[in-house]
């Protein structure tokens, strides 16, 4: 059995040392550095060739890749870097790893064709001057093969331990059983189809109802497809960090992390969960390099130690990624981007695949992993996909930034500063889209930027300085303007003076409308998926706006539960509507208290914002003080959120107030009588404002459906997730309350579940 590896992989493993160094950044996009790419070839001659597929063997490794050019009357090989900056900063090791690249190249061009020495030449092209600086050595063959079998044996005993692992993993897995007597009513059709969508490479959209045991369902069946089909991973992606936990429950009942007290031989399984860098940075206060954070101080000659230490340990959890990291004197979060590599089920954030800058997806496609995925409570990536494809700029922070600026700054800052006032002067309405992208501001930004780089090659700049989230936003910005299309809009909101400031600001948003086109080559890149949820319906609503593909089933799965455990009452006399909020505090109060003297237990009441939660919070209190209470607050930490949810106690007495579409909305488990009821005040629906109306005018326009797709379907899903959250098993009973005549509809009521009992309207 071979062991495939790519070049950059093998090179990134055996030819990288020293420090961890982030100076040289922000790195050309995706999109830039193909461009940057084509720029440089179509400016050689005839004969050139391009994107040149080689491969060689040593021992049991294939390596394989393409070489970016190759000039046969020059006899020379050119490995093509595009970045931004001063390249004399660029670290020693990055250089050191390119020319790795390069020479591994130039070994396997030799090989194919014979050659006894070759031109070895790294073309470092600058995206923002589109100046070349090539960088040349000629190499015989023999000194090149000498390169290409050092950093084959560095890999070789890495290679033979990662064929055993697979080997016993998948043996493991193909004789893997489910981990309980009997599936759940609904879970083996359900592992049935996903099983299926991974062995026929396509994806499935799954709308499978609460407490059928998704997450168990999907993760079992693409773990038994991963020897036969063969997938060299599974992404569990998330849009929660509840959804991480249940994915990390599931995988325990499997036998992954063995039992806590040792008497089980855990699953030959390697787990990871990826947590944000802003969660994960040790020392959020200090850039990432050497000279700045000690655990980015000798990195990558530490990193082999660490990275044996965390493959033998297997499950790697937050928490046991940042113990793995700490006693090697490492990073934990570059760790965890390194065991990406490594392991075999990763559990992340929807944006390490979705997103512009994708981790997942871009190790995917480097190293042409075969890969399966599921998407958790996948509803969300409908938003998440907009999030991931829109950008901002607030006037009102680069102005306060604008003053701390160092002098080299100065000057490229003024001139955004100049452009983005005309545009704030031109915009006399409060809410206006542009017809067109503001193409010399936008400019400025690409500039400003790249001084900035050169800045921070010499400066530290904290991750949460001013600064730096300025970069950020304005390269994001830059990036997402390359892609703009009638999927998006570009809009400037007013803002008016603040302080000293005489003339009003604009902030600037490049905003997504239809995350399709950017997910569809998402769905393509992976072997096959699941996209899952107790609400994936209408399925029109999730094809138009996710991109997946053509031929992806659509399937809905029955309820494991019976119409008797659960009651649904509709206020059919009562409008919570914004102009009748006033005159609904006292009935919804009365509502509540009735229903909590009816029947004492835990109950969730969700409201459309925070201040109508406030309102009729404090409504009941005064009319009904005998009715214990507590409410979301609009910015609670992990700790809080916790307090919240430790009042639903079994045997307990009491109604939360949440906000619809919140934190405890959805992803929340309350089973027994932990929850009896649920109250759902308003039809969720977005707020009529200028920015949802320009959405919903250019959904009509491309799919006639405008008032739908951006208000009523998102509208109902929230309602639907909400009330989803009282009846968890097969044992629990409760009852919803739907609060507003408009829930009478025929077309709400065709949106509710199936298994749902006829509601009764009082």
């Amino acid at each position: 059995m071979s062991y495939r590896i790519a070049v950059r992989a093998l090179c990134e493993f055996a030819a990288k040392t020293g420090d961890l160094d982030l100076r040289f950044t922000p790195s050309p996009s995706a999109q830039e550095g193909i461009a940057g790419h084509q720029i440089v070839t179509e400016r050689r001659g005839d004969g050139y060739e391009r994107e040149i597929a080689l491969s060689g063997e040593y021992g049991h490794l294939q390596v394989r890749g393409r070489a970016d050019g190759f000039d046969p009357r020059a006899n020379r090989l050119e490995e093509i870097k595009t970045h931004r900056g001063d390249l004399s900063r660029q670290p020693a090791n990055q250089r050191a790893l390119h020319w790795a690249q390069a020479k591994v190249y130039a070994h396997l061009l030799c090989q194919a064709r014979g050659l006894e020495q070759l031109t070895v030449t790294l073309v470092y092209f600058d995206i923002v001057s589109q100046r070349e600086t090539p960088l040349s050595e000629v190499c015989s063959a023999d000194a090149l093969r000498e390169v290409f079998e050092r950093h084959c044996q560095a890999f070789l005993a890495w290679a033979q331990q990662e064929l055993a692992h697979r080997r016993r993993r998948d043996n493991a897995l193909q004789a893997l059983a489910f981990p309980f007597d009997g599936f759940r009513r609904g879970q083996r059709p359900l592992a049935e189809a996903v099983y299926k969508a991974v062995h026929t490479r396509r994806w499935l959209l799954l709308q499978a109802p609460t407490g059928i045991g998704k997450t168990l369902g999907t993760l079992f069946p693409m773990l038994k497809a991963m020897p036969g089909e063969p997938l060299d991973k599974v992404f569990f992606l998330t849009a929660r960090n509840t959804g991480q936990r249940l994915a990390l429950d599931a995988l325990r009942s499997l036998g992954t992390a063995g039992d806590e007290a040792g008497d089980t031989r855990p699953l030959p399984l390697r787990v990871l969960t990826l947590t944000a860098r802003d969660k994960a940075c040790e020392h959020p206060d200090k850039a990432c390099h050497g000279d700045s954070c000690p655990l980015a101080a000798g990195f990558y000659d530490r990193l082999p130690d660490a990275r044996a230490a965390a493959v033998k340990r297997g499950w790697l959890d937050r928490a046991a990624l940042r113990d793995t990291a700490l006693e090697h004197g490492i990073c934990p979060y570059y760790l965890g981007q390194e065991m990406a590599r490594w392991a075999d089920v990763v559990i992340g954030d929807v944006n390490y695949w979705f997103d512009f800058h994708a981790m997942l997806y871009a190790l995917s496609q480097q190293q042409q992993w075969q890969v399966g995925v599921l998407v958790d409570e996948a509803h969300n990536l409908v938003e998440r996909g907009r999030g991931m494809y829109s950008a901002e700029l607030d006037h009102a922070a680069f102005r306060r930034l604008r003053p701390t600026l160092p002098a080299p700054l100065k000057r490229p800052m003024s001139r955004v500063a100049s452009l983005w006032q005309a545009l704030a002067d031109e915009n006399e309405e409060d809410y206006r889209v542009l017809e067109t992208l503001p193409g010399k501001l936008i400019t400025a930004l690409q500039q400003a930027v790249s001084r900035i780089v050169d800045y921070q090659s010499e400066q530290p700049i904290a991750l949460d300085s001013e600064l730096q989230r300025f970069s950020f936003d304005a390269q994001h910005f830059c990036r997402v303007a390359e892609v703009f299309g009638e999927h998006s809009i570009c809009d400037v909101v007013r803002q008016p003076p603040r302080g000293r400031q005489r003339n009003p600001g604009a902030r600037l948003t490049l905003r997504n409308v239809v995350p399709a086109p950017f997910l569809a080559p998402r769905f393509a890149a992976a072997r096959g998926g699941t996209l899952f949820s107790a609400t994936l319906a209408p399925e029109s609503y999730y094809r138009d706006l996710l991109g997946v593909p053509a031929d992806a089933p659509w399937l809905s799965l029955d309820s494991p539960f019976h119409d008797s455990q659960l009651a649904v009452r509709v206020a059919a006399r009562l409008s919570t509507r914004y102009a009748d909020r006033e005159a609904s505090l006292a009935p919804i109060a009365d509502r509540l208290a009735a229903q909590f003297r009816a029947r004492r237990g835990n109950y969730l009441a969700f409201f459309s914002s925070f201040a109508y939660l406030e309102r009729v919070a404090d409504c009941l209190s005064e009319r009904h003080p005998d009715v214990p209470l507590w409410r979301q607050a609009a910015r609670m930490d992990d700790a809080a959120r916790e307090a919240f949810l430790a009042r639903f106690e079994t045997g307990g007495e009491g109604i939360g107030f949440a906000v619809l579409g919140g934190i405890f909305g959805e992803g929340i488990d309350l089973p027994g009588e932990r929850l009896i009821g649920a109250f759902v005040a308003t039809l969720g629906l977005p707020q009529v404002n200028p920015v949802n109306e320009q959405m919903r005018a250019r959904l009509q326009a491309l799919y006639g459906r405008g008032y739908d797709y951006a208000y009523f379907f998102p509208g109902m899903q929230k309602v639907v997730q909400a009330a989803g959250r009282v009846i968890r098993s097969g044992t629990d009973e409760g009852i919803i309350h739907l609060l507003d005549d408009r829930f009478t509809r025929r077309e709400a009521q065709a949106l509710l579940p199936d298994w749902w009992p006829r509601a009764s309207f009082d």
